[in-house]
C-alpha cells in the first residue's frame, strides 16, 4: 500500500516503482505525459520537496489555485501530498514537477508550505502552499479543463465529473455515492513506514477503473461541463473506485486553519481569472459527454436513503471486510436509491449482508483495499 506515486533510489535513479494499480484510461489530451513535466498550469505533477526517504520518492498532483479574502494566492492539493501527512513545517519547498518526475531531484520551486488540517478530526485531506508569484498561472487555469468556476457545487449521485492529474491526464466519470462512510489506509512515510488508517465519513465515491490511479491525488473534481464547477478534491481509491472530500467541506477546514476564508480562482468570482479569454485557442474548456448518462438522482431520495443509512452506518462498517458504506442509486430503478456496501475482496471471509434495510435495497460493491493515492 502506497499513499501516492513512487520512485525507488539506490545509488542511482532506478526505473520508476509503479506500487499503485496500473489502470487503461479514458482521457483527452495526452493521457499525463504533459502532467509530468514543467508546465505552469495547474492538475499536474507536484509535491513538497522533503517527500522522500533512503529508498524512495513520492509526487501527487497540484490541483488548484484558491485565493484568500487579501489576494493571497495558495495552490490546493492533498495533506498527504504538501503537508507530509501532517509532519511538514511552514515554509517548506513545494516543487513542480514532483520528485518523482524529477529524478528525486528537486525541480522548480513554486510554492512554499502553509498548513494542512489534520486529517483526524478534520475529515479532509486537504493542504494549502502559498504560490511564488510568476511560477504557476495565476488565472487558476487546469491542463486539459481551462479556468474553472469559482462558484461550487454540491456532489450529487449520478452527476457527470472529470479531473485533470498528474498520472491520467484528463478523465470523466459520475459520481457513483454520496455520505460515504470509508476506511482509507496510509503510510508513515513515502513508501515505507507502519501503516495507519483514517475514516471518514459523507465522502464522494467514483466507481470506476479508469478515472485515476496513484499519483492522482490531489486533483480538483469538477463537473463535466462547460463550466467545471468544483465538485471534490482528490486522495484516495483502489483499482475500481476514487474517493474525494466533498469540496465545500475543504474549503470550510483549509479557511478555519488559515484564519480568513478561501475560494477557487476562477471565472465568476470577481478575481483575476474573469480577465482570462476563455474563447481564445488555448482557452477551450474541454469536456467530455458520457453517452446515455443517466440524470442525477433526485435529492429527496438521497435523503430518505441517507437517515436510514445513520442509523445502521455504524453497526455495517463494523462487519467484515466492510470498508465503506454510501447512498448511492439502485440497480433495478433509475430513481431509486440504495445503500452500497464497499466489501474488501481481498480480506477473506465476510459476514452476511442483509438484502434489504427498512425497505432500502443493499448493493455490494467489491473492491480492494481505498488507499491514499
Amino acid at each position: 500500500m502506497v499513499k501516492r506515486k513512487l520512485f525507488w533510489v539506490a545509488s542511482v535513479v532506478l526505473p520508476a516503482l509503479v506500487c499503485a494499480p496500473a489502470f487503461n484510461t479514458t482521457s483527452r489530451a495526452d493521457n499525463g505525459p504533459n502532467h509530468r513535466v514543467r508546465n505552469l498550469r495547474f492538475g499536474v505533477s507536484g509535491g513538497n520537496v522533503n517527500d522522500a526517504t533512503r529508498r524512495f520518492c513520492c509526487s501527487g498532483t497540484l490541483g488548484a489555485l484558491l485565493i484568500d479574502n487579501v489576494g493571497t494566492q495558495y495552490i490546493l492539493s492533498n495533506n498527504h501530498v504538501l503537508g507530509l501527512g501532517g509532519s511538514a513545517v511552514a515554509g517548506q519547498d513545494v516543487s513542480q514537477p514532483g520528485l518523482i518526475d524529477s529524478n528525486c531531484q528537486v525541480a522548480t520551486v513554486v510554492a512554499d508550505f502553509t498548513l494542512a488540517p489534520a486529517m483526524e478530526p478534520s475529515n479532509v485531506d486537504a493542504a494549502i502552499a502559498q504560490l511564488r508569484p510568476g511560477t504557476m498561472d495565476p488565472t487558476g487555469f487546469i491542463e486539459d479543463i481551462g479556468v474553472p468556476s469559482s462558484t461550487t457545487v454540491n456532489p450529487a449521485v449520478g452527476m457527470s465529473v472529470a479531473k485533470s492529474g498528474r498520472t491520467t491526464g484528463f478523465t470523466t466519470g459520475s459520481i457513483s455515492s454520496v455520505n460515504t462512510t470509508v476506511n482509507v489506509q496510509y503510510a508513515v512515510s513515502c513508501g515505507s513506514g507502519k501503516k495507519f488508517t483514517v475514516n471518514y465519513t459523507n465522502q464522494v465515491v467514483i466507481n470506476s477503473s479508469t478515472f485515476s490511479a496513484g499519483g492522482d491525488s490531489g486533483s480538483l473534481i469538477v463537473t463535466n461541463n462547460s463550466a467545471h464547477n468544483p465538485v471534490a478534491l482528490l486522495y484516495a481509491g483502489s483499482s475500481s473506485a476514487t474517493i474525494g472530500n466533498p469540496i465545500n467541506e475543504v474549503l470550510t477546514r483549509l479557511g478555519s486553519a488559515l484564519g480568513r476564508p478561501l475560494s477557487f480562482v476562477g471565472l465568476g468570482g470577481g478575481n483575476f481569472a474573469e480577465s482570462f479569454d476563455a474563447t481564445s485557442p488555448d482557452g477551450a474548456r474541454p469536456f467530455l459527454p458520457e453517452v446515455a448518462q443517466m440524470p442525477e438522482l433526485p435529492e429527496q431520495a438521497v435523503e430518505h436513503a441517507s437517515r436510514t443509512l445513520d442509523q445502521h452506518r455504524g453497526e455495517l462498517m463494523s462487519r467484515p471486510s466492510v470498508v465503506g458504506v454510501g447512498v448511492g442509486r439502485s440497480d433495478r430503478n433509475e430513481a431509486e436509491a440504495a445503500i452500497i456496501v464497499y466489501v474488501d475482496k481481498t480480506a477473506g471471509a465476510r459476514g452476511q449482508l442483509p438484502r434489504t434495510i427498512d425497505g432500502l435495497r443493499v448493493q455490494v460493491v467489491e473492491t480492494d483495499p481505498f488507499v491514499a493515492f
